[in-house]
């Protein structure tokens, strides 16, 4: 059976969810903030130590200004009314990606947070945010390159963001489209993946169940055709 350590997702439709609703896109990424919520509760309760949830990309920001505007707004109010629940089920919060851009109150939060959440231990939540993979492994090899290391496989992935994690062995993507968008394309050379049409809104326990039971069950090659 195969063990699990790290599940990414790409939350993709939230957007999509709010139209379809008549709402607006902002309140589908209303609603996916709970839904995060949820599969965060649930990955503790099967016993997942990593998730990783693709948050904002490098390519959103030509998105238009009041979404930008309310997505950092969002994650700066939910940390704020929910830390005590953060803190309660012991989870850690990482950040993936560059501070550069980011508005400075979210800068602040997401620095307060991880200090905060430091020393919890049920479930590491890594947010991917500002995030793009491209740049992340340029970024290693001008890592390398000052520090004037050989080029290697290792050095490459000890500097990247995710250094000292476990790649992925799941990614799941909601929302129908069957492609990586720039995300974690070192990572997920070997990972599994998961495509499924419903939005990310409608994503729930049962559907991550699913995919974990699916995943325990396949034989895993790592390169082997």
């Amino acid at each position: 059976m195969n063990r699990l350590k790290h599940i990414a997702f790409i939350m993709d439709g939230n957007g999509r969810w709010g139209i379809k609703k008549r709402r607006g896109r902002n309140y589908g990424h209303l609603k996916g903030v709970e839904v995060v919520q949820n599969i965060v509760k649930a990955s503790i309760s099967f016993k997942i130590p990593i998730i990783t949830f693709f948050v904002f990309s490098t390519e959103n920001w030509k998105r238009p200004k009041t979404e930008i505007n309310f997505l950092f707004k969002l994650i700066n109010s939910y940390f704020e009314k929910e830390i005590h629940d953060v803190m309660k089920n012991r989870i850690k919060i990482n950040f993936l990606g560059k501070l550069s851009n980011i508005p400075k109150k979210t800068k602040e939060t997401i620095k307060k947070t991880i200090q905060i959440t430091k020393k919890n231990k049920n479930i590491l939540v890594n947010l991917a945010i500002n995030y793009g993979s491209k740049s992340e492994i340029i970024d290693s090899f001008k890592k390398i390159k000052k520090n004037k290391s050989k080029i290697s496989k290792t050095s490459i992935e000890n500097n990247l963001y995710t250094s000292n994690l476990p790649d992925p062995d799941i990614l799941i993507r909601t929302g129908g489209k069957k492609r990586l968008s720039n995300f974690m394309l070192w990572q997920l050379a070997y990972t599994e993946l998961y495509f499924l049409d419903k939005l990310w809104p409608e994503f729930n326990k049962k559907d991550l169940s699913k995919i974990i039971s699916k995943y325990k069950k396949i034989k895993r090659n790592f390169g082997g055709i």
